[in-house]
């Protein structure tokens, strides 16, 4: 079954007031509610510069692409949360089917668990006591939940075990904690690099009173960053090695016969090689989960160049869409053929490519946004970006110009944002404002 969450505590965000906490919102909003900023359907001239906004339709089209994808191919998706923090993008992708949620880290299990997510995976070995005493209370406390972690290490198992174990002494025993074996990839990230060691981690893991052995888990993003025929090969290889360690365990006997196994790996970036590697995995009883979470905005950089469903097709269905903008303002033109404008590192992703120019917004009512060639973002400081043009020609940008920015890498450009403006089409002259996203990092 898919997850849940608890629809009234994301609808409870409506009522939050809006201040100068929150570098989306204009001072004329200060004091209202998300509810009633939402209500006046406001104009994207309305707010500040710098701001990031999210296009509606694009969200949703991604949404219920990969959704689609997923559920041809009798596929289950844990989208990463950790990419939004939103959970009001959590809900959606639940609703759409999701089977889980997955998170990195013990701060991101708590926004979900505050949001009532019912299944989450934590993609990453859990070994602080502190953290594991939280995870054995929460699941006392509400029993019917399921939270999974990772383990690539015979010591990770022996850390949970004995902090759990000191837990249940302490205040009775508490449904034990799904583990996934991690298997990785030399040069990638954590992971056990063997089969050997990953077997001694499965039969450390089935050993435990307070743990039960869930399947096998992988990240292959780490070991690729472009997608020709030595890369995609690199990521075959690496999948075929988490196969492998899930059909050792499956021939020892080691998973329990009456929950079915999880293998799950998947980015944003090579889906279509899980797809292909995992996929006949499905007819043996094995549960096969997806965990990209970038493709619910895609975007105008590495994702739009790498992604299965990006400017360059390796599977079928539609194209995901960018649905993730910058709108900034010039604020400086020093000298020819420079130009700078209000935004940088601390509002802008950067560490994937520098952001892409795009348009130019209207500089008069009844105008039409102009696309902007020849218009390159150079560099970004902490507040400042720095356009680049022909000096030698007219500037094809002024002071006090609005320009759209093309954003590469959503799962550091949501973290600069508490609140995010959804608009109705991010092309027309001046979009409007359909609702307002909360984020939690």
């Amino acid at each position: 079954m898919p997850a849940t969450l608890d629809m009234a505590l994301v609808a409870a965000l409506d009522d939050e007031r809006v201040d100068w906490r929150y570098k989306a919102m204009a001072p004329a909003f200060w004091g209202m509610t998300v509810a009633e900023v939402r209500d006046r359907r406001p104009r994207l001239s309305q707010l500040p510069t710098p701001l990031m906004t999210l296009s509606r339709p694009a969200l949703d089209h991604n949404r219920d692409t990969v959704a689609r994808w997923c559920a041809e191919r009798r596929f289950e998706l844990a989208p990463h949360g950790k990419t939004t923090m939103a959970p009001q993008l959590w809900a959606e992708q639940l609703e759409a089917g999701a089977w889980a949620i997955t998170v990195a880290n013990l701060a991101q299990l708590g926004v979900a668990r505050a949001y009532g997510v019912s299944r989450t995976m934590v993609a990453n070995s859990v070994i602080s006591p502190l953290a594991l005493h939280w995870i054995a209370d929460e699941q006392q406390a509400y029993p019917d939940i399921e939270i999974w972690v990772w383990a690539d290490s015979v010591r990770t198992v022996e850390l949970m075990d004995e902090a759990l174990n000191t837990r249940a002494l302490q205040c009775g025993a508490a449904p034990a904690v799904h583990v996934l074996v991690e298997r990785g990839g030399v040069g990638g990230r954590t992971g056990a690099r063997d089969l050997a060691t990953s077997v001694r981690v499965a039969r450390a893991v089935a050993a435990s009173p307070h743990l039960v052995l869930g399947g096998v888990a992988g990240y292959e993003g780490a070991l690729a960053h472009d997608f020709d025929e030595q890369s995609l090969q690199v990521v075959r290889a690496y999948l075929r090695d988490v196969v492998e360690v899930h059909e050792q365990l499956v021939a020892a006997g080691l998973y329990d016969d009456a929950v079915p196994p999880v293998v799950t790996a998947g980015g944003s970036a090579f889906f279509d090689v899980v797809g292909e590697v995992l996929g006949p995995l499905v007819d043996t009883g094995t549960r096969v989960v997806l965990r990209s979470g970038a493709y619910v905005t895609h975007d105008d950089g590495f994702y739009r160049d790498i992604s299965p469903l990006g400017a360059r097709p390796r599977t079928s269905g539609p194209a995901l869409r960018a649905a993730l903008h910058a709108w900034v303002r010039v604020t400086s033109q020093p000298e020819p053929g420079l130009a700078l404008f209000d935004a940088g590192k601390r509002d802008l992703p950067f560490d994937e490519g520098l952001p892409e120019v795009q348009l130019r917004r209207p500089r008069a009512s009844g105008d039409s946004p102009v696309p902007l060639d020849g218009v390159t973002v150079t560099a970004v400081n902490d507040q400042l970006g720095f356009l680049s043009f022909d000096p030698n020609g007219a500037p094809p940008v002024r002071i006090g110009d609005e320009l759209r920015l093309g954003l590469s890498h959503p799962c550091t450009a949501f973290d600069k944002w508490t609140l995010v403006p959804v608009i109705d089409d991010p092309d027309v002259n001046d979009p409007v404002v359909v609702d307002l996203v909360r984020t939690w990092f």
